[in-house]
């Protein structure tokens, strides 16, 4: 199996004379489960949007096995976005929005899944918090894309469910790239393979967890 890699290199955004993120250099490839992680206004979802072209850049430089993509419409076959809103219309059915979402061939199989088969016959309008959020993190690892952009998964979702969602990203990170975020750190340290902070605008990449201590994102006995 290829490898593939994403880069986002030198991204600057500013805010009313601000600097949010300044440049900010970051590599995923496959098999990469980054975890991004950072306090409330450091500019982790801004980054995340910023890499999915639906936030402007004052800067930025994103590349897809080494080839420069400057449209958005470029992305849009290679990377995924889960964001921390819900996406799915509530006016469909769990069936619809699998349907419309999933490739026929893979429709059979991705029903199998205990969770989804227990909701199938369900609206989407009248799942649970993490009913839904769960349907939409495994819609968006099961598509075509090779990376994918969580933006706060865990939202919502009860233990059983962070493990099971945990399950679905390491077996999709054998042919995917994932980037994380999340306010839930210690779930994103468990299941991440390299761990980004982003503090004052810069993105600090990690060797050790212990670094976050360290670089004052948490506190002694956190981990």
């Amino acid at each position: 199996m290829k490898n593939h890699f994403l880069e986002i290199d030198s991204v600057q955004k500013s805010f009313d004379n601000k600097n949010i993120l300044s440049d900010v250099y970051l590599k995923c490839k496959t098999n990469d489960i980054i975890g991004l992680l950072g306090r409330n206004g450091s500019g982790k979802s801004t980054l995340l949007k910023i890499i999915f072209g639906i936030e402007s850049a004052d800067f930025k430089f994103v590349r897809i096995d080494g080839n420069v993509k400057t449209k958005t419409k470029d992305l849009f076959d290679e990377i995924s976005y889960l964001p921390q809103d819900n996406c799915i219309p509530k006016r469909l059915t769990v069936k619809k929005a699998i349907q419309l979402s999933v490739s026929k061939e893979n429709i059979s199989a991705f029903n199998a899944d205990e969770m989804i088969a227990s909701i199938l016959d369900k609206k989407i309008a009248h799942l649970s918090g993490g009913e839904l959020r769960y349907l939409e993190i495994k819609i968006i690892l099961n598509n075509s894309s090779i990376f994918v952009l969580l933006d706060e998964p865990y939202n919502g979702l009860s233990p059983l469910l962070v493990s099971k969602v945990n399950e679905l990203i390491v077996a999709n990170s054998i042919k995917k790239g994932i980037i994380i975020s999340d306010h839930n750190y210690e779930n994103v340290i468990k299941v991440s393979n390299k761990l980004v902070l982003l503090k004052e605008g810069k993105a600090h990449h990690l060797l050790w967890k212990e670094e976050l201590i360290e670089k004052g994102y948490l506190k002694e006995g956190m981990l």
